[in-house]
Parts: C-alpha cells; structure tokens; sequence
C-alpha cells in the first residue's frame, strides 16, 4: 500500500516567480520588518486553507526572516515592557495617545508607560498585534 502525499507539489517557476517580486532577504532594518510584515498580512488575509503551495512555502520564509530580526531588535535584555513600548512609539514615530485604541484609557496608557503598572497578557497580545510584534516582548 503506497502513502499518497496530501502536500500539494510546489511549482518552483511560480515560487521563484513570488520570489523575484517580493525579494526577500535578512532583514536589517524597521522599514524592511514592517514591508515583510505587509506581505505577511497579504498572505493570511487570503486564509490557510486558501493558500497554494508557493504562497504557503513563501509565508513560512517571509515569518522566519521577520521572526528573526524582531528576536535580535527586540531582545528583551534588561528591558522593560514600558521601555520596550517606548522603544516601539519610538522607532514608528507614534505618540502614546495612539495606543488609547489598543489600551483603552489614557491612566492606563500612562501607567504603562511610567512603569507603574505592568502588562496583562491581554494587554500584551493587543500590543502585539498593534505593533506587529510577539506579544512575549511585552511581558
């Protein structure tokens, strides 16, 4: 009895195709981050089911090279939530009136920011996904 592969065989012209156009490489700056982050989104926007072979091979590369820039930027060495969270305003060129969506209330904002208060692990995955980031750097 023979095993058939339920993996959909890649077409390596189409990948090398998605490839070309996109031009991944390691990523070394923010702005790549956040363009690489673009084409993330682009592809778990379509769903997982939806995905072709080349758009799933080409998502789990694009999470590998984002995945790795963001644990070096973003090492968590003798750094706090509230720097971290600076540190991101910062480099985004956001204030901290921009995060009144994410957390909800001014004091908390500000709590956060001062280090008088802590993240939740609710307020950390809602960070995360405001900055597109694991939600274990705020932690």
């Amino acid at each position: 009895m023979t095993t058939v592969s339920r993996i959909p065989k890649m077409d390596r012209a189409r990948y090398g195709s998605m490839l070309a156009q996109i031009a991944p490489t390691a990523v070394q700056t923010e702005a790549e981050n956040q363009r690489l982050l673009m084409e993330i989104e682009k592809l778990m926007a379509k769903g997982e089911d939806k995905l072709t072979a080349e758009e799933d091979a080409l998502l789990e590369l694009l999470t590998q090279l984002v995945e790795i820039y963001e644990k070096r930027a973003y090492s968590r060495k003798n750094v706090s939530p509230a720097e971290m969270v600076a540190f991101l305003l910062e480099q985004r060129g956001l204030s901290p009136s921009d995060l009144l969506p994410v957390l909800h209330s001014k004091s908390r904002v500000s709590e956060i920011l001062s280090a008088t208060r802590g993240v939740s692990k609710e307020q950390a995955k809602q960070l995360g996904e405001f900055f597109h980031v694991s939600p274990a750097v705020f932690i």
